[in-house]
């Protein structure tokens, strides 16, 4: 609990974060628990800048002095780190931490870490799912990006390749695989990743699609996105962000998204009811600048966070 330290207000009703979470425990009431995923792997493979295994601790310290506003409570639980290059190994863990989180009614907010952590997230709330009963469900995977990761995996899996992996596993499980990707710059994916999008019948919106005078638009057809699924994963890679806003990421974004833009999106996902899990990738601490990415991170889980 380090990290959670902050000045203390005299006022009543002045809380922050730093004074209002708590370690969880096994027998603690349902919440939002935070989970570090402190991994530097996938983006070492995928030839880009590390730094990312420093994430969690950023996004904690970035976290820990900004208002409280929850009325349930909110939890520490710990990392999981991956070590040296042992990626599958680590990913692993986060599910089975993951799906241990959804058993015990927590709304589980992953901190990465590389991208990597998506396929380690959607196999948590997948082993989760399995057992309930459900044989094939809609679990709709929204991804604030500026890359699709759907790069092939059969050669290696790394920060690019994480909806191809769960695009596999749901064709070997016969689920169907519904994915959005909002904020995809043209310039920084393949025609091949945009054909591959395609063929994977993925909802594409790109950067210079988000302006104001079609931010209806994009909502309409998340919120049709949203209606067609049983449960919700939100995904966000900080380099979906313009890098005057996010500097702190392994491939700083030229045009990207603003924060402004993608927050009601979030606010629309977050009161669907629909929302099992949540992850923000790619912060590099050794890359930022005045921790604006870091305080990026930490507004979108303060977002989450906040109860309707």
């Amino acid at each position: 609990m380090s990290p959670w330290t902050g000045r203390i207000d005299p006022e009543a009703n002045s809380e922050r974060w730093h004074q209002k979470i708590q370690p969880l425990t096994e027998a603690a009431p349902s919440g939002c628990a935070l989970l570090g995923f402190e991994s530097d792997a996938g983006v070492a493979r995928n030839k880009g800048r590390t730094g990312a295994v420093q994430g969690p601790a950023a996004m904690r310290q970035a976290l820990a002095p900004l208002a409280w506003h929850r009325h349930a409570p909110a939890y520490d639980a710990g990392n999981i780190r991956c070590e040296d290059d042992a990626l599958e190994s680590a990913q692993q863990q986060l599910a089975d931490r993951v799906a241990e989180l959804l058993e015990a009614g927590h709304l589980p907010i992953v901190m990465g870490g590389g991208h990597e952590v998506a396929f380690g997230s959607w196999s948590g709330l997948a082993q989760y799912l399995h057992p309930q009963g459900e044989p094939a469900p809609h679990i709709g995977i929204i991804n604030f990006d500026a890359h699709f990761d759907l790069r092939d995996p059969s050669h290696v899996h790394s920060s690019g390749t994480p909806f191809a992996q769960i695009a596999h596993e749901c064709a070997q499980r016969h689920w169907p695989f519904k994915y959005a990707c909002l904020g995809v710059s043209r310039a920084a994916n393949t025609q091949a990743l945009f054909n591959r999008a395609a063929q994977l019948d993925v909802l594409v919106r790109e950067d210079r699609d988000f302006q104001p005078e079609q931010m209806s638009d994009i909502r309409r057809d998340l919120k049709s996105f949203i209606d067609a699924c049983d449960h919700l994963y939100l995904t966000l890679d900080l380099d979906v962000l313009p890098a005057a806003e996010a500097p702190g990421v392994s491939a700083p974004a030229a045009r990207g998204v603003s924060l402004s833009l993608i927050e009601p999106l979030i606010d629309l996902i977050r009161d669907s009811g629909k929302l099992r899990l949540a992850d923000i990738a790619e912060l590099n601490p050794q890359h930022d600048i005045d921790n604006r990415t870091a305080r990026a991170a930490a507004r979108v889980i303060f977002q989450l966070a906040l109860e309707r």
